[in-house]
Parts: C-alpha cells; sequence; structure tokens
C-alpha cells in the first residue's frame, strides 16, 4: 500500500467531526503553500510581466472600479 493510499484510508475512516477538523487543516495548508508560491514567484520576478500588463490596461483605462 502506498503512502497516498494509506492516508485516503485514513481519512475515510475519520468521525464526521475529525473530517471537519481535518478539511479546514487541509484547507489552510493549501492556502499557505498557495502564499509562499506566489512570494517566491514575486521575489523572483516571474510575476512582473503580468502586473505591467494589468498597469498598463489601467493606465490605458481599461478597467473599472470593484
Amino acid at each position: 500500500m502506498t503512502k497516498l493510499e494509506q492516508i485516503e484510508k485514513s481519512v475515510a475512516e475519520l468521525s464526521p467531526e475529525e473530517l471537519k477538523a481535518f478539511a479546514a487543516w487541509f484547507e489552510a495548508l493549501q492556502a499557505d503553500l498557495w502564499d509562499k508560491q506566489i512570494e517566491t514567484d514575486a521575489k523572483a520576478g516571474r510575476l512582473d510581466k503580468l502586473a505591467e500588463q494589468a498597469l498598463a490596461a489601467h493606465r490605458a483605462g481599461r478597467t473599472r472600479p470593484l
């Protein structure tokens, strides 16, 4: 049995309360990983082109207030 299969089996055996707590923990983990990836990408300049495109669109009047 692979590690993933073991995790799947364990999650499937959780009580409803445990599953709710696990889901909240996992969602927070994913959000944290996403934040770290965005930060890494920003520091590496990988978002510069997108930011410039967005600013250019705004300067050209192609945006609207939220």
